[in-house]
């Protein structure tokens, strides 16, 4: 097991400096941010103090081998929009991007998998086949429609949720969160709802066909022979079995719940990681956008070694082969 962590953290580590050269070289071709900033009538010694500071009078190449010296101290640059840290500004948009995620992600684990283990099991009822056009639509709706939607129904026209805002929120640890609050709650259901409708779907359909997969394994007919209880049957030993694909692309997919949230976050008004690169993005805000990906990257990598280490212990022939190899 230890040999198997090990590998896995090796090669993260070099999937995050390659990433962070392609991302630091995509985001320095892509505009002019002094253009952004001075004013169109300053004259060009102004505008070679403002690149000069910036530090845009450097090759690029020198430009990431700063880069790269002040990352490993923790530190990626100013903003030349709000001239503090990024990763700062990042960390304090943080919190609620990732209980937003979270919490949908959190939905389709409660919702999607026993929608999908039940459509499985009984693949001719009615009710199955009416989740799985239910997922269907799932997939195919648009996120930005449906949120407009929920605000229309339950915001405007119910009266039910509130449509924009995080709403009250208490500290934990020195983060702020809202889902301990009633408020904050109902603020949080409905982008969460939104962002979650997409995975509930997938969810849905993975545990259907791992459980059509998995129910005429022989073990499951012996299990059924043995007099076993049908709870103990398919909460001992089929949920076991197709955990291991829904723990996969689970585990990926939080991190597309945290990267792709800017179309719900800017929906819902609520105000997370989205909203802000998207405002960096607009304002040539060099320094956030990479700071904004380098996170998501090491969000990513981090999940994906969670998953391989969680994969190795549902599936020890995973780790088993990684160590032959």
């Amino acid at each position: 097991m230890t040999v198997f962590i090990i590998r896995r953290l090796m090669q993260s580590v070099l999937v995050v400096f390659v990433m962070s050269f392609l991302v630091f070289s995509g985001v320095n071709l892509v505009g002019d941010p002094v253009e952004m900033m001075v004013n169109d009538e300053a004259d060009q010694a102004e505008r070679e103090r403002v690149i000069k500071a910036m530090g845009l009078d450097k090759p690029w190449y020198v430009q990431y081998g700063l880069f790269v010296s002040k990352a490993v101290q923790g530190e990626l640059g100013k903003s030349f929009t709000y001239g503090e840290e990024s990763l700062g500004i990042i960390v304090q948009r943080m919190p609620a991007t990732f209980e937003l995620a979270l919490a949908a992600l959190l939905m389709a684990i409660i919702i999607g998998i026993p929608f999908g283990v039940f459509a499985g099991l009984r693949p001719e009822a009615r009710t199955s086949r009416v989740i799985m056009a239910g997922s269907i639509l799932g997939f195919s709706l648009p996120t930005f429609w449906v949120g407009l939607m929920f605000i229309m129904v339950f915001a405007v026209m119910l009266g039910w949720l509130p449509s924009t805002g995080r709403g009250d929120t208490v500290d934990v640890a020195g983060i702020p969160v809202s889902f301990l609050t009633m408020d904050g709650l109902s603020h949080l259901f409905l982008p969460a709802l939104n962002l979650a409708l997409f995975k509930i779907s997938l969810v849905i359909r993975l545990a259907r066909a791992g459980t059509r997969e998995v129910v005429h394994q022989d073990y499951i007919k012996f299990a059924r022979a043995k007099g076993l209880s049908t709870k103990r049957v398919i909460f001992v030993h089929l949920m076991k079995n197709i955990m291991i694909p829904v723990v996969t692309v689970l585990g990926l997919e939080f991190g597309g719940l945290i990267a792709f949230s800017v179309v719900t976050e800017t929906v819902f008004a609520w105000p997370g990681m989205g909203k802000l690169i998207i405002d960096s993005i607009q304002g040539l805000d060099r320094p956030v956008i990479v700071a904004y990906l380098m996170i998501i990257v090491l969000v990513f990598v981090i999940i994906n070694l969670v998953v391989d280490v969680l994969y190795s212990i549902l599936d020890p022939r995973v780790r088993l082969q990684d160590v032959k190899a």
